[in-house]
């Protein structure tokens, strides 16, 4: 498998401090209902994903695959496995803010997308003032009485907003999860499978949302930092980017449980963690709905692969090559022999 590897020589001389970073997998699978998505921390490690953080010179300390008790609750109407769903993510948010007390920018590997409720829960009760950046084909902002699903992986961004906060019933088993969140705070890049509920509540509240039409119309670039403009205008919250590797077109990615044809770019996803580590304010990310059981081998190497490309960007690599120090102005001759 081909990744982004440095030469002996870009690694001898990096300007890179040491950062910090921690890496959890939640193998969760019941905010949908197609299995296989629950090996995905592990395919993304197999792919080599500690390696080549670690040829960034980055500090990563990797806490395994979280492990979680149910807990007794009652379930509710139209929340599939809401039992499961509230005893993961709440452990979920205590392992994140276990990781930033650490002072590490926090790596999730998901699982479905439903662990973005303890997530984003965990970092704004570990920093308080976060924005999130929710890039998904999907909004992922249904309630239990509007989805046709009732799968909780689309529900997190309804969940997780104050603003939202009373279109839900009591949650059993939810009290711990607070709608801490300003849906201001929250900006969508890459939609293009919208239900009717959603776009009326992303219009309703006038929340910021770049679907394809809009990435194609302004490029990727001015994209990112207008939306970064409009959840951040300060630059200073803590910056969460939530990936659902559906983002990216199925031709890039095909292992994942709901493609939509006419995504992002690979090329395009890279650009965008570029431009967010750049900011120096992100915290966490989260990489969601890698399923290994879904296409060939070939089809789950292109998708691991291009997952790792992601984190990779997002934690400083960069396609031009890693600095040379101040001071080195040759190449020793041993690189090369």
């Amino acid at each position: 498998m081909y990744l982004l590897r440095r030469s002996t020589f870009i690694r001898q001389f990096s300007t890179k401090k040491n950062r910090k970073v921690g890496i959890i997998g939640v193998p969760f699978e019941k905010g949908q209902k197609k299995h296989g998505v629950e090996r995905g921390p592990d395919a993304i490690r197999r792919a080599g994903l500690l390696e080549e953080l670690k040829i960034l010179e980055l500090d990563v300390q990797d806490y395994g695959n979280l492990k979680y008790e149910i807990q007794s609750s009652s379930d509710i109407q139209n929340m599939s496995h809401l039992k499961e769903v509230a005893s993961c993510t709440y452990k979920v948010s205590e392992i994140v803010q276990k990781i930033m007390k650490e002072g590490r920018t926090v790596v999730t590997l998901g699982g479905d997308h439903s662990l973005g409720i303890g997530t984003i829960d965990g970092h704004v009760k570990a920093h308080k003032n976060v924005a999130v950046l929710w890039v998904d084909a999907h909004a992922d902002l249904n309630t239990n009485k509007t989805s046709e699903s009732g799968n909780v992986h689309g529900m997190p961004v309804a969940l997780l907003t104050s603003e939202l906060s009373d279109y839900w019933p009591h949650l059993p088993g939810m009290d711990w999860q607070q709608p801490l969140l300003s849906i201001r705070n929250v900006a969508y890049i890459g939609l293009r499978s919208v239900d009717k509920y959603e776009r009326l509540v992303i219009e309703k509240f006038g929340i910021t949302a770049f679907g394809m039409e809009d990435v194609e119309r302004y490029g990727i670039h001015d994209v990112i930092h207008m939306a970064l403009d409009k959840i951040d205008p300060h630059n200073d919250k803590s910056i969460h980017v939530s990936f659902d590797i559906d983002a990216l077109d199925p031709l890039e990615a095909p292992s994942t449980g709901t493609p939509v044809r006419g995504g992002l770019t690979l090329r395009e996803g890279i650009h965008l963690m570029e431009e967010v580590h750049r900011t120096n304010r992100l915290n966490a990310i989260d990489l969601v709905e890698i399923n290994p059981d879904i296409s060939d081998t070939k089809g789950v190497n292109l998708t691991t692969e291009a997952a790792i490309y992601i984190l990779q960007a997002a934690l400083g690599y960069t396609r031009r090559g890693l600095k040379v120090p101040a001071g080195v102005t040759d190449i020793p001759l041993q690189t090369f022999r």
